[in-house]
């Protein structure tokens, strides 16, 4: 008898299938209530202490380079010498992240009520990424993560809004960019991924909101739905209303 050694089966390409590319932080879960705070303050601490640098100055290049670069790693492995996979265990390391969680009710429910194929799409590193979905019950919802370590290429490390990053990660993953579905909260991504054809669901309702003095809460700068974005939504649940047309 002939033994053979299973393989993973590569998924199948039918034309019209909708992909739901889940962005992961401020989208799958509420990563404003404590989860970014803390990914924030360890970034900075690590900058100082790699770099041997003033807070106020690592604050700036850590913002910096997450604005220029899509990810603050990118631009510390592009002008500094750091370890990024011990950067990247440093700041998405919590003591206790199930208390850090927050999300929307019925959360597996909504997901897995969504037609067609479910892949998270973060630049976040894959344990941290794994270790949310688990946390969230959701894992087993997506058939496969695509974190920051799988986003690199044999000369850099990339990360969204990269558009040679997607268009190998699509094809790597068997999806047409004509089906793909991002939902995401940061709108920079939206706006360049959208040039590729791929249909966009900005979400809102994780977003930070700053209190006025008068007790109100202030709307979301730039809010109304750009050109850019099919969709423009404040909790999953109104995913349930449609696909967005391409």
């Amino acid at each position: 008898m002939h033994s053979h050694r299973a393989k993973r089966r590569r998924p199948q390409i039918h034309a019209g299938t909708p992909v739901w590319l889940f962005d992961l932080d401020n989208t799958l879960h509420h990563a404003s209530h404590a989860i970014f705070p803390a990914i924030n303050s360890a970034m900075t601490q690590y900058i100082i202490d790699a770099l041997q640098v003033e807070r106020v100055e690592a604050n700036r290049l850590r913002t910096g380079y997450t604005q220029r670069y899509g990810a603050a790693l990118l631009g510390l492995t592009r002008h500094h010498t750091i370890d990024p996979h011990d950067f990247l265990e440093y700041v998405h390391t919590f003591p206790d992240l199930r208390a850090m969680l927050r999300s929307e009710r019925g959360l597996k429910r909504l997901v897995d009520a969504l037609p067609g194929r479910k892949i998270v799409l973060t630049n976040a590193p894959e344990t941290y990424a794994r270790d949310v979905l688990k946390e969230l019950g959701i894992e087993r919802l997506f058939e496969r993560v695509i974190a920051i370590e799988h986003m690199r290429d044999r000369r850099a490390w990339r990360a969204k809004p990269d558009h040679a990053m997607l268009r190998r990660a699509m094809r790597d993953a068997r999806v047409r960019l004509a089906d793909a579905i991002l939902v995401e909260d940061t709108r920079s991504h939206l706006k360049n991924y959208r040039r590729l054809g791929i249909r966009t669901v900005w979400i809102t309702g994780h977003l930070p909101r700053h209190a006025r003095a008068d007790g109100t809460v202030a709307p979301l700068p730039g809010t109304g739905r750009p050109h850019y974005v099919d969709r423009c939504i404040r909790s999953l649940k109104s995913l349930r209303t449609g696909i967005p047309n391409g």
